[in-house]
């Protein structure tokens, strides 16, 4: 589907040469000599890397349509994840390197919004911080309480946070899955 440039708004998607884009920002600029043009911002869907890019007004562009869906996380086959889909109850198989750092979130049962696009996986809807447990992480020792220190904890997912001294192995913490920084203890 092809949409104008003049027509652009944050958050769109965009099919180009390049890859599959969201537009971060955009602005129209009209210079005293010459044509309108538009500057954007576009972030790559599965590298994140930030493009800059200048077009002329009214230039077309392929808009891409992506399918948002709720899947429930069910386990792990090898190299695959597997989700089912909540409406449909069909399963998919989706592979490591595509989820990306979500893998570091992701418990069986739970729920995330996958974007499809062209029958792909392209990206994953993490909600903004997760609930995980402490697997292993060495005991706080008592006495020991100099403010805002911190020590390495690993979770059950397999992801490595610092964590204050107080925090024990089998706890359950909050961790925000935009930075993977400890929030709190639940």
């Amino acid at each position: 589907m092809n949409v104008s440039t003049n027509d652009l708004r944050n958050g769109m998607a965009l099919d180009l040469p390049e890859g599959l884009f969201t537009v971060v920002e955009f602005q129209h600029v009209k210079p005293g000599k010459g044509g309108a043009f538009v500057r954007t911002k576009l972030k790559n869907v599965r590298t994140g890397a930030v493009l800059d890019r200048t077009y002329r007004s009214d230039e077309k562009l392929e808009q891409a349509i992506i399918d948002k869906r709720e899947m429930q996380y069910l386990y792990r086959e090898s190299a695959h994840y597997v989700f089912m889909d909540n409406t449909s109850y069909d399963q998919m198989n989706v592979d490591e390197p595509t989820l990306g750092v979500a893998t570091n979130y992701l418990r069986e049962g739970d729920s995330v919004v996958l974007q499809i696009y062209n029958e792909q996986v392209v990206g994953v809807d993490l909600p903004a911080s997760v609930e995980l447990t402490v697997a292993e992480t060495e005991p706080g020792v008592q006495g020991d309480r100099v403010s805002g220190a911190r020590k390495p904890a690993t979770l059950e997912t397999g992801l490595v946070v610092q964590v204050p001294l107080f925090v024990n192995p089998g706890d359950k913490i909050k961790v925000d899955t935009r930075s993977g920084d400890y929030l709190t203890r639940v």
